[in-house]
């Protein structure tokens, strides 16, 4: 599968799309996840579905069905790259290691600035313990087994 998910990578390098994920479901499916920092369009979809159904005929990778989209608002942070891209959102991680007997988190993400403004490569996340009470972890990259973004969404919209 790595190999699958590198061949993947190298073959939609110049697309101006990053891959977020390579997954082979049931029934042949294959489906390629991709992310781009203004959002993912379908003509992004298309092109990158277009360019991997050759690359893939010529390495004969076996599938039955390509699927290409977007992660969704939902997007897993896979990468250190992921976490700072999105250091300022609001996330869920599962830490490998429980911290107060915890292992689950939600809460805002950013990284750590040591006392001269620089980046420590330590991450916090602030949450919410009580009411009006926040509390803040620190964690490496490497402590963190599982994350995501949590987005709060406002389906109600404006009352008239």
């Amino acid at each position: 599968m790595a190999d699958l998910y590198t061949l993947t990578e190298q073959a939609i390098a110049g697309l101006g799309v990053e891959l977020v994920d390579v997954e082979r479901a049931a029934f042949g499916l294959l489906r390629v996840t991709i992310d781009r920092e203004d959002g993912v369009r379908i003509e992004d979809c298309e092109q990158v579905s277009r360019q991997l159904s050759r690359v893939f005929e010529v390495e004969n990778i076996d599938y039955k069905r390509l699927e290409v989209g977007s992660p969704g608002v939902d997007r897993p942070l896979r990468t250190l790259a992921d976490f700072k891209r999105f250091a300022g959102e609001r996330v869920e991680i599962k830490l490998r290691e429980a911290v107060d007997n915890r292992k689950a988190f939600t809460g805002i993400l950013s990284q750590e600035t040591a006392s001269d403004g620089t980046q420590t490569g330590q991450f916090c996340l602030e949450f919410d313990v009580k009411k009006n009470e926040t509390q803040v972890i620190v964690f490496a990259f490497e402590d963190v087994e599982k994350a995501k973004l949590d987005p709060v969404l406002d389906f109600k919209g404006k009352k008239r």
